[in-house]
């Protein structure tokens, strides 16, 4: 069944996405995006990606699906705040397009920066993050190296609500993969990652239909 939640004739809802790396998330959000059409059916675009990092090959992919990206390093601030405040502040600039300068949706897609408190109450309910374990097991790094190493028979990938608690938050979605013998680090991330290429845009989608007001 089709979802209608949106009018095409009124600017588009803008979500910002934030990588700090290659972006294959970001990518697959993209094309979802324009395969989907976001914009005629939920009022939604992707509107500009955003990297603490600079040169990572996320930015080339993401110009070259015609979004607009900008590079903001946290090397260049004296602490996390001052950095997150420049981010609001570059994430909230005016939009041409649009009346309502302030995003409806950031996403973050491996931005591999620990956010304040203040940048997240400022985005409350419209910060999305995707993490590679099944929530709440397993937060912070290294997850499926961890989930090897305690015998776990399956692994996965959340998508959740972001709050100041690190990887914690209301979940939207999450995807199950098997462990399988002889799996290390890196066959068990790339199997998780092909799932989480079709979770983030179905979760996103998820999080449109419900905001349709936003």
């Amino acid at each position: 069944m089709t979802h209608s939640t949106a009018s095409t004739n009124g600017p588009s809802r803008r979500i910002i996405i934030l990588i700090s790396g290659g972006g294959s998330n970001m990518q697959a959000i993209v094309k979802a995006a324009k395969r989907d059409h976001w914009q005629a059916r939920y009022g939604a675009t992707v509107t500009g990606v955003v990297s603490n990092q600079r040169e990572v090959g996320g930015l080339a992919c993401a110009q070259e699906a015609g979004v607009a990206t900008h590079v903001l390093s946290h090397r260049d601030f004296t602490d996390r705040l001052a950095f997150d405040l420049a981010l609001m502040s570059l994430i909230d600039q005016q939009d041409p397009q649009s009346p309502n300068h302030v995003p409806a949706l950031i996403v973050l897609a491996g931005f591999m920066r620990i956010l304040t408190p203040a940048f997240v109450s400022h985005y409350a309910g419209r910060l999305l993050n995707i993490h590679p374990s099944l929530l709440p097991a397993f937060t912070g790094l290294h997850t499926h190296q961890r989930a090897i190493d305690m015998g776990c028979k399956f692994a996965g990938a959340t998508v959740h609500h972001v709050t100041a608690e690190l990887d914690h938050g209301d979940i939207l979605a999450q995807a199950v993969v098997p462990i399988l013998a002889g799996d290390d680090a890196a066959s068990l991330a790339a199997r998780v990652l092909t799932q989480e290429h079709l979770m983030y845009p179905q979760a996103i989608v998820k999080w449109l239909q419900a905001n349709a007001s936003t």
